[in-house]
């Protein structure tokens, strides 16, 4: 069974608080999660593995280490997913980004995907799908889904925001995904939304309604 990992490094929460304030304007909001975002890929790739090399230094040559294997791939979830990208960038300017869409049918309110692209040999790296809520699972679920069925192999979920019920249906999906959220907050109201949550992230991030 994967895990859920909850970031509670002290900047996280403290940028988190500040992410969840309705009185936190789009510019602001934009850059905090961008930061939060870094944060979190910083802890999230602590387990990268490294192969030993040698460089020479200014002084002598120097035995040590870079990350082993290919580049990682970040795949936001659109369009929210688009707002914790450049954050993570900044922090990893290597690695190579896929896309994944998805929109909810307005019958069956299920996830249908309407476009995902993913670099060349998914299959040799390490992928982490980005969205900042974890609410009724459903759309994280279906990303995983999308990624996996081009060839990643055991994809991480990154969201700044879970719930109970969305973990469970992304467990009970995807067990061998390992989840990593910076709060798991209380429950979903019954429109859907993240209780306290942070309101619409996508709405927050792009000054929309």
């Amino acid at each position: 069974m994967g895990q859920v990992h909850v970031l509670d490094h002290p900047l996280i929460q403290h940028k988190l608080t500040y992410i969840r304030n309705k009185e936190t304007g789009t510019k602001e909001f934009r850059a905090l999660v961008q930061e939060v975002s870094m944060l979190m890929a910083y802890e999230i790739t602590r387990d990268l593995p490294l192969a030993e090399t040698e460089v020479e230094t200014p002084v002598a040559r120097a035995k040590t280490r870079l990350i082993a294997g290919k580049t990682l791939t970040i795949v936001p979830v659109l369009r929210a997913g688009l707002g914790m990208l450049d954050g993570i960038l900044n922090l990893i300017p290597a690695a190579k980004v896929g896309h994944v869409g998805l929109y909810r049918d307005p019958e069956t309110l299920q996830p249908v995907e309407y476009y995902c692209k993913l670099p060349p040999n998914v299959e040799d790296r390490d992928v982490i799908v980005v969205d900042p809520m974890l609410a009724t699972g459903g759309s994280a679920a279906a990303a995983l889904s999308a990624v996996k069925a081009r060839g990643a192999v055991r994809p991480r979920l990154m969201c700044l925001v879970a719930v109970p019920e969305g973990i469970d249906v992304v467990q009970k999906t995807h067990p061998d995904v390992d989840i990593y959220t910076a709060a798991i907050d209380e429950y979903l109201n019954d429109h859907g939304y993240i209780v306290p949550g942070l309101g619409d992230a996508g709405d927050r991030l792009y000054g929309t309604k």
